[in-house]
């Protein structure tokens, strides 16, 4: 194996890892700049107020996109596995 065939798998193993993690990600930032904004009009500093409603939401993120992941998770899998049969 080359070292242009392992930075190959390594940048793709970085775009899949940034497909995956994308869209929990973004849903975790914009729900934390609601919240933050919230508690900065309305003046309330509870610790609570900013966990629950991220974790809720990520969690149905994850729910909703896990089809998705494991798509890409499985299509890296089978790359890999082909270039190990290739030689």
């Amino acid at each position: 194996m080359t070292g242009a065939e392992v930075l190959d798998i390594a940048r793709d193993a970085i775009w899949v890892t940034v497909k995956i993690a994308a869209p929990t990600m973004l849903v975790g930032l914009v729900v934390g700049l609601v919240v933050a904004l919230f508690q900065a009009l309305t003046q309330i500093q509870e610790q609570t107020l900013a966990f629950i409603p991220k974790i809720l939401s990520i969690f149905l993120v994850l729910l909703l996109t896990l089809p998705f992941m494991a798509d890409a998770i499985n299509g890296f899998m089978l790359r890999i596995s082909e270039r190990i049969i290739s030689g």
